[in-house]
């Protein structure tokens, strides 16, 4: 499950979430060799994500400049800048992620309240000086560093974008946001041969969703996993700039023992990037279980909670 395991000091999440990195995933073996070879700073390859490059930047020892000492420091760097109109600044929601290599998850740091940091020429740098001590990092059985080999990531969502004669768009934070929850049950499962199934469609906010199951697994999960997905039901009705911030639960009722599955996760959701999901989000083998309760006379209920937390819309 994802959840929440920190608290917003300095308003900084911290949580875990079973759902990869959408944008950028660096391996790292050897990692005791970085500080060895007194090796302060490591710059990744650079990645596009929202229509910019960026790279990541990791001090495996801390950026003592900024009093990131006897931790590891880890930002998200815009790149190819010199491309960019005059007086140019990019307004970005990011999260950065560590792999624990022993549950399959992801530690993921972001700030809280789902703030936007300016990125600018002035200020190209974003991230966290004490993103996780080196104490934790190591400890074998949080199973961020296994065999000397861990995996960083990154996601960057552009939600502002400002060029001096240039276009803008308004970002709108909602105060309050009602959940909205939609359940779905799926009879004979035995008989599902279909890569996958779509649930009817609901109502959250303003938008109309659906639910999305590949009963055999997708992606990384096809054939060892059950893969549930929330999508927008019509992307292609939204306008190319309009992204939709929301949090998003999908779970897997235990219909025995209440003890059900379920995995969070807050992502923007736009018409080019339309739904989510948990690829590996339980093992077939664990799913089918008799005395566990998932799948109960071939049959199973998936649900999914949206929180609509924030809308972006272009200028008219």
């Amino acid at each position: 499950m994802a959840n929440l395991i920190g608290d917003d000091i300095d308003e900084i999440s911290r949580y875990v979430s079973d759902v990869p990195p959408a944008h950028y995933t660096v391996k790292i073996e050897s990692f005791s060799l970085l500080t060895k070879n007194s090796v302060d700073q490591f710059e990744s390859g650079e990645f596009e994500a929202g229509g910019y490059k960026w790279k990541l930047v990791l001090h495996p020892h801390g950026d003592k400049s900024k009093n990131g000492n006897d931790h590891i420091s880890l930002y998200l760097e815009i790149a190819g800048t010199d491309s960019l109109q005059p007086s140019w600044e990019v307004f970005v929601v990011y999260r950065l992620f560590l792999l624990d290599q022993n549950k399959d998850n992801y530690l993921t740091v972001e700030d809280g309240k789902w703030k936007p940091r300016r990125f600018r020429g002035m200020k190209k740098q974003w991230g966290f000086d004490k993103y996780i001590s080196l104490k934790e990092f190591k400890e074998s059985s949080n199973g961020y560093l296994v065999d000397d080999v861990c995996v960083f990531g990154a996601e960057v969502f552009v939600c502002k974008e400002n060029f001096k004669g240039g276009k803008g768009e308004c970002l709108s934070m909602i105060k309050s946001p009602v959940t909205y929850k939609h359940v779905w049950k799926i009879d004979n499962f035995s008989k599902l041969d279909a890569e996958s199934y779509e649930s009817k469609i609901f109502n959250a906010g303003d938008k109309k969703w659906k639910i999305r199951v590949y009963p055999k697994g997708h992606g990384s999960g096809e054939g060892s996993h059950l893969s549930p997905y929330l999508e927008l039901a019509d992307p292609a009705a939204l306008h190319p700039a309009t992204k939709i911030y929301a949090e998003v639960t999908l779970r897997l009722q235990d219909q025995i023992y209440s003890k059900h599955h379920s995995g969070k996760v807050s992502y923007w959701f736009s018409a080019s990037n339309p739904e989510v999901g948990g690829p590996r989000f339980i093992l077939l083998d664990n799913f089918k279980q008799p005395n566990i309760g998932f799948l109960v006379k071939d049959a199973f209920i998936v649900e999914a909670e949206v929180s609509i937390i924030g809308v972006a819309n272009a200028f008219s």
